[in-house]
C-alpha cells in the first residue's frame, strides 16, 4: 500500500515578479496557506537577462531533488500558463509521475487554449495531452476554462479554484470624472493600443478623458502611438505600481477597462471590482463569469475599438449607472471570489490526496516565505 504523501513541493514563477501567479500566491501567503501545509515553494523562472533564468533553472532542478530526496512521497503543485511556462514544468511532472507523486497542474494564462490548439503541432499537442490526462487535477479559474479543460483531456479530475482578491475598505473619495484606468502588462495581447483608439474617437466630445496606464511592457509604441492619434497629453504611462498606489488609482478611476484578447480569471479585474469601481471588460475567457454584461459592469467583444469606446462612453455619460456597476461588481466578489473561498477549494483537493496539514520544516520555504513578504 502506497503511504500518504508527507509534504507539498509547489513550483513556479517568481513570487517578486509582476503579474497574476503573483498576485495570487502573495494572496494565499496572506491567508496562511504556507502555515497550515507543509509547502516548499521553488521558483523555476524569473525576469532577467538570459544568464540569469538558466541559473533559476538550474538552482529549481536542484532544489527540487533536494525536496524529492528528503521527503521521499510527496505532491506536486505546478502553476503554469502556456509555451515554455508550460514546457518547463514539463521536466518536473515528468519527475513527479516516474516517482509516483500526485500532480495538480494549476492553469494560469488566458493563452492556453490557442496555445494548445493553434501554435502546437500533432506531436507538442499529444504530449500537452499526455500530462493533462496523468495529473492527479487539474486546478483552473473558472467555470468556462473548465468546460473547455473537459474537451481538450480525458481526465475527469478538474477543478474550479477561483483566484480570490482582498475586499478594500470602503472608499470615501470621489472618483475623478474622466478617469479611464488601465493595470496589467501594456502588450498588444492586452488590448492597449485597442484602448488608445477607442479613447481617441472619444475624446472630441470629453474634454475631461484621460488615461492612466499602470504596468509594465511595450511602453515606446504606447507612446508613439498616443502621438500619432493626437492624445499623447491624455496618457500617463506610470509603469509597474505597488499595491497602495494600485489601491489609489483604482479608488479615484472612474472606470477600469481591461480589453484584453484572451484571459483567464485576471486579478487586475477583480481587484477593481472590489474597490467598487465600475469596469469594462472584453468577453473572452473566464471574464463572462466574472462580469455578467450590464448588471455588474460592461463586456465588449475583443479587438473591437468601436464597441469598446461606446461602453466608455455609456459609463463616462452616465454617473448613475456607473455607481450601480461599481457597487454590483464590489458585492460580485465579496461573494464570490473571497481568499476563504478560495483556500477552501484548495485545501480540499491537499485534504483528499492524504497530505497532513501543518507548516513544512524546509529551509527552502523559510527563505521563499521571506522573499514573499
Amino acid at each position: 500500500m502506497t503511504a500518504d504523501p508527507t509534504h507539498i513541493v509547489m513550483v513556479g514563477t517568481d513570487p517578486l515578479s509582476h503579474g497574476g501567479i503573483a498576485s495570487v500566491l502573495s494572496t494565499w501567503r496572506t491567508g496562511g496557506l504556507f502555515e497550515r501545509w507543509p509547502i516548499s515553494y521553488v521558483v523555476t523562472h524569473r525576469d532577467g537577462r538570459r544568464r540569469e533564468k538558466l541559473a533559476t533553472a538550474a538552482r529549481a532542478l536542484a532544489a527540487f531533488a533536494t525536496l524529492a530526496l528528503r521527503h521521499g512521497r510527496g505532491v506536486l503543485h505546478v502553476h503554469a500558463a502556456s509555451r515554455w511556462s508550460f514546457w518547463r514544468k514539463t521536466a518536473y511532472m515528468a519527475a513527479a509521475l516516474l516517482a509516483g507523486w500526485p500532480v495538480i497542474f494549476h492553469l494560469h494564462g488566458g493563452g492556453f487554449a490557442r496555445f494548445v490548439t493553434e501554435e502546437c503541432g500533432p506531436l507538442a499537442r499529444r504530449a500537452v495531452r499526455f500530462f493533462l490526462d496523468r495529473a492527479t487535477a487539474i486546478v483552473v479559474v473558472s467555470e468556462r476554462w473548465a468546460g473547455w479543460m473537459h474537451g481538450i483531456t480525458t481526465n475527469p479530475r478538474i477543478v474550479c479554484v477561483p483566484n480570490p482578491v482582498a475586499l478594500p475598505p470602503p472608499s470615501e473619495r470621489s472618483r475623478e470624472p474622466g478617469l479611464v484606468a488601465f493595470a496589467g502588462r501594456c502588450r498588444e495581447g492586452k488590448g492597449v493600443f485597442d484602448l488608445l483608439d477607442a479613447v481617441s474617437e472619444l475624446a472630441p466630445r470629453h474634454p475631461a478623458l484621460r488615461l492612466e496606464f499602470a504596468g509594465d511592457g511595450d511602453l515606446g509604441r504606447l507612446v508613439e502611438r498616443a502621438a500619432a492619434l493626437g492624445i499623447d497629453e491624455r496618457v500617463r504611462l506610470r509603469g509597474w505600481i505597488g499595491a497602495r498606489e494600485r489601491d489609489d488609482l483604482l479608488a479615484r478611476a472612474a472606470v477600469f477597462v481591461l480589453p484584453s484578447h484572451a484571459e483567464a480569471l485576471p486579478v487586475s479585474l477583480l481587484e477593481a471590482m472590489a474597490a467598487g469601481c465600475p469596469v469594462v471588460a472584453s468577453r473572452v475567457g473566464g471574464i463572462p463569469d466574472l462580469v455578467q454584461d450590464g448588471v455588474n459592469g460592461l463586456l465588449v467583444p475583443p479587438r473591437d475599438p468601436e464597441a469598446l469606446a461606446h461602453a466608455l462612453r455609456t459609463l463616462l455619460d452616465d454617473a448613475e449607472l456607473a455607481v450601480r456597476l461599481g457597487r454590483e461588481a464590489r458585492a460580485t466578489v465579496a461573494e464570490r471570489y473571497t481568499l476563504e473561498r478560495a483556500l477552501e477549494r484548495l485545501e480540499q483537493v491537499y485534504g483528499a490526496l492524504g497530505v497532513p496539514r501543518g507548516p513544512a520544516r524546509a529551509a527552502v520555504t523559510a527563505r521563499t516565505l521571506q522573499e514573499m513578504s
